[in-house]
């Protein structure tokens, strides 16, 4: 009855105003009515926390691109391109002619969605020859696609593991991970990062029916590589699966971009891989398992994400399969990106900046403290160079950093720009001399 009264009100208040908007109003009156008691208890409970992450120097504000993802963009609020170095586009293939017209002709021939999940009516030909080409490109027996990597492993630990089974997952996992294994019922484990010690004794003190261990390949804060030799060494002592997060890793990483496996000269080896078409594989969205044909094949009967989310789009399933050819046919790009890490790695280290990882286009320069991270990465803005700075939670208090990623399409000249930059931002702020 109130709400009826307050759109009469509206409405007289209206009545110099177009029908129009007099229309609109009537039929929504719900939008005008929502200063309720528990509303507005709501907003002061969530008000007071941001006040707190803004007080603790930690609040990300969210700057706006205004050209496709490139090395060079435009950040509305600046003049002129700025280049970027926090985007996970490693092989520079976001905005390439070729992947945009080869998504625009799935557009023209497939349509913009299927309107369906798969099992119902929204599978395509391109889904499956997508599906097919991963599952050659990672030397697997098949591969189901989703809607994103964070689906993929939110979808598998529930579907596999019961109650009789037993995961162990890296303490530094990505969220997903711990999403995921905390939707599924078996017992859990987590061990020290890297910490091979550490997860050899929650092995041995098990005896589980199904053993996984868990890791992303790379982590993607730090830069490091998971230890995959002792990994699946400890994995053929104790009977245990391996499954391998690669995200940060497929289509860059490795000599034929191929990821961690192949970084270490072990291609094949890892049980189970997940990762995403939504960095290096066009940039879009997507993500996919890819394994044993019997886990492929549970996983469309029982994966939750897979089973209630709709197909991936035409044009993104396109843009990925282009990038999958263009890998087949030539490793290039993956050797560009690395070749462009070495540089920004050495020139950094060679500045008296201290640069976490290992080799990997993900490239922290640590500075410790969250302010100094976010004063830093405006400084940085100012002169024509976007990047970030993380701090907690993102990353542990006490460990804030610009977290800069390395492109196939950067050239030479622009990482030496960034890193005249951080030299230069790096002294007036005391970080380096």
């Amino acid at each position: 009855m109130a709400t009826m009264q307050f759109t009469r009100n509206l409405l007289q208040q209206c009545s110099s105003h177009s029908k129009e908007n007099i229309a609109f109003i009537s039929v929504c009156p719900i939008f005008y009515s929502t200063a309720t008691a528990g509303n507005h208890k709501l907003r002061q409970v969530i008000q007071h926390q941001l006040d707190d992450i803004r007080e603790a120097g930690t609040y990300k504000n969210e700057r706006i691109i205004t050209t496709p993802q490139a090395t060079a963009i435009g950040v509305a609020g600046t003049s002129g391109k700025i280049l970027n170095f926090c985007a996970n586009n490693y092989l520079g293939l976001s905005a390439n002619n070729d992947v945009i017209n080869y998504g625009k002709k799935a557009l023209d021939e497939y349509g913009a969605g299927l309107s369906s999940v798969r099992f119902i009516c929204g599978t395509q030909d391109i889904h499956k020859q997508l599906e097919n080409k991963l599952s050659t490109f990672h030397q697997r027996e098949d591969t189901i696609l989703y809607a994103s990597c964070f689906d993929a492993n939110a979808g598998i630990f529930e579907a596999v593991l019961t109650p009789e089974d037993a995961v162990f997952s890296d303490e530094l996992n990505h969220a997903s991970i711990i999403d995921g294994i905390r939707l599924c019922k078996a017992k859990k484990a987590r061990y020290l990062h890297r910490n091979m010690a550490d997860l050899e004794e929650k092995l041995r003190t098990t005896d589980a029916r199904i053993k996984m261990i868990v890791t992303d390949g790379v982590f993607s804060m730090d830069g490091n590589v998971a230890p995959l030799p002792e990994i699946f060494e400890l994995a053929d002592r104790y009977g245990a699966v391996t499954f391998v997060d690669d995200c940060h890793a497929t289509g860059f990483f490795g000599r034929t971009g191929r990821g961690t496996e192949e970084f270490y000269g072990m291609l094949g080896r890892c049980d189970i891989i997940n990762s995403t078409l939504g960095k290096a594989l066009g940039g879009a969205a997507g993500g996919y398992t890819t394994g044993p044909r019997e886990l492929i094949d549970l996983l469309r009967q029982k994966s939750r994400p897979y089973l209630f989310s709709n197909s991936l789009p035409p044009p993104v399933v396109a843009s990925a399969s282009k990038v999958i050819d263009m890998l087949m046919e030539s490793s290039e790009l993956t050797a560009k990106v690395q070749s462009n890490t070495r540089r920004f790695r050495e020139a950094m280290t060679s500045a008296g900046f201290t640069i976490s990882g290992m080799d990997h286009p993900i490239s922290p320069v640590m500075l410790g403290d969250a302010r100094l991270a976010s004063t830093f990465a405006d400084e940085m803005l100012k002169r024509g160079i976007y990047v970030i700075g993380f701090s907690y939670p993102v990353v542990p208090k006490g460990k804030a950093r610009i977290r800069v990623q390395l492109s196939a399409a950067h050239s030479e000249e622009e990482i030496d720009r960034a890193v005249a930059a951080f030299i230069e931002v790096g002294k007036q702020l005391g970080v380096v001399s």
